[in-house]
C-alpha cells in the first residue's frame, strides 16, 4: 500500500502490447513506455485491467492476434506468481488486498480479435477475459469505431449478439472507441452496465474520442463508469497539465458524481505523457492533489480505485 493509502485500479493498461512490441519484460526498467512492476507496487496498484490491443495491422488475424498476447499474459503471471493475482470474478478481486499482490484483469480493444464469430468471444471468456471493448478507431464486423463517425453506422447485427453474449456470460462492454450511434446502442440493449475505460469530457477537451454530457449522464445513470484517461490530447491538446487533467474530473464529478468515476491511464498506450503523471509511480501524487482539489477522502478513496473495484463486483459473474 503506498503511504498515501489509497489503493489504484487502472481500468486500462496497454503494458501487454508494449512488452510485446519492445521486447521488454514485466521486470524490465522500460526504455521507451511507461509500466513495469517495480512502477504498479509504488503507486499502490491493486488492480490493472491489461488489454489485448488488436492494432488496424492485424484486423484480419484477430482471433490470431488475441491469442499472442493473452499467452503473453499467463507467462507474466507465471513468472510473477508472487506479486500477481488474475481476477476473473467478484471473488478474485483485490481490495481490500489482504494477499498482497496485484490483481491483473484481461482485456480485449478491439473486437476483430473474435474474427466474425462469437464462439470466439466464448473461448475468450474461458481464457479469461472479463472485458471487451468492440472497437478501436475502425469499423469492423461488430460496429463502427471513431474514425467512421461520419457514416452514422451503429452497432451490427453480430455486434447487438456479441452485447448479448457478453451479458450472459459476466463480461463488461466498454464503450471506448465507439462512435457515438454505437454507443447509444450499447446503452439501449445492454443489462449490465457498460463502461468507458479511457476517455475524458468533450466539454473540456473536443477530442473524438472524449465523451459528452450527455453519454456521461448516461454511462453513470446505467449504473457505469467513466475511467478518465491521461492521453494529453485527451485532456488538453495545447497544455496538458495534472491541473486540467483534475479539471475533467471536477466536470465530470459535477455532471454525475465522483462515485461514477474511476482511472483508465492508458499507459503504455500512449506516445506522450503529462507532466507528474508519467508512469504508475505517480499515482500517489494524483490521490494527493485530488485532496488539494477539495474532493473528500472517502470520494478519492472511489475515484483511485474502490468504485472500479465495486462496477466489476457488479458486472462478472
Amino acid at each position: 500500500m503506498v503511504e498515501s493509502g489509497f489503493a489504484v485500479a487502472d481500468a486500462h493498461v496497454d503494458v501487454l502490447t508494449a512488452m510485446e512490441e519492445q521486447n521488454r519484460s514485466f521486470d524490465a526498467e522500460p526504455v521507451e513506455g511507461h509500466v513495469n512492476l517495480q512502477r504498479l507496487k509504488a503507486g499502490g496498484v491493486s488492480l490493472a485491467c491489461l488489454a489485448c490491443y488488436i492494432a488496424p495491422r492485424f484486423r484480419h488475424q484477430g482471433p490470431h492476434r488475441v491469442l499472442q498476447l493473452i499467452d503473453l499474459f499467463y507467462r507474466v503471471l507465471a513468472a510473477h506468481e508472487n506479486d500477481l493475482v488474475q481476477v476473473t470474478g467478484p471473488a478474485s478481486l483485490p481490495f481490500p488486498g489482504a494477499s498482497g499482490r496485484i490483481g491483473v484483469l484481461l482485456t480485449v480493444e478491439g473486437g476483430e480479435a473474435l474474427g466474425g464469430d462469437l464462439a470466439v468471444l466464448r473461448m475468450l471468456y474461458r481464457l479469461g477475459v472479463r472485458m471487451v471493448g468492440l472497437t478501436w478507431n475502425g469499423r469492423n464486423e461488430l460496429a463502427d469505431g471513431v474514425g467512421e463517425r461520419d457514416t452514422g453506422g451503429g452497432l451490427t447485427r453480430l455486434g447487438r449478439e456479441a452485447v448479448r453474449e457478453m451479458d450472459r456470460l459476466g463480461m463488461a462492454v466498454d464503450v471506448s472507441h465507439l462512435a457515438e450511434a454505437g454507443f447509444w446502442d450499447v446503452l439501449g440493449l445492454a443489462q449490465r452496465p457498460p463502461l468507458a475505460s479511457h476517455a475524458n469530457c468533450a466539454a473540456l477537451c473536443r477530442h473524438p474520442r472524449n465523451l459528452d454530457d450527455r453519454q456521461i449522464r448516461a454511462l453513470a445513470e446505467k449504473g457505469g463508469l467513466v475511467g478518465l484517461t491521461f492521453a494529453p490530447s485527451f485532456v488538453d491538446p495545447d497544455h496538458p497539465t495534472v491541473e486540467r487533467f483534475l479539471d475533467h474530473v471536477e466536470h465530470a464529478a459535477g455532471l454525475v458524481g465522483p462515485q461514477a468515476l474511476a482511472l483508465g491511464s492508458d499507459f503504455d498506450g500512449i506516445g506522450e505523457t503529462i507532466p507528474g503523471l508519467e508512469n504508475p509511480a505517480c499515482f500517489p501524487g494524483l490521490a494527493g492533489a485530488l485532496l488539494a482539489r477539495g474532493f473528500s477522502e472517502p470520494e478519492v478513496r472511489g475515484i483511485m480505485g474502490e468504485n472500479l473495484v465495486r462496477y466489476l463486483g457488479r458486472v462478472l459473474k
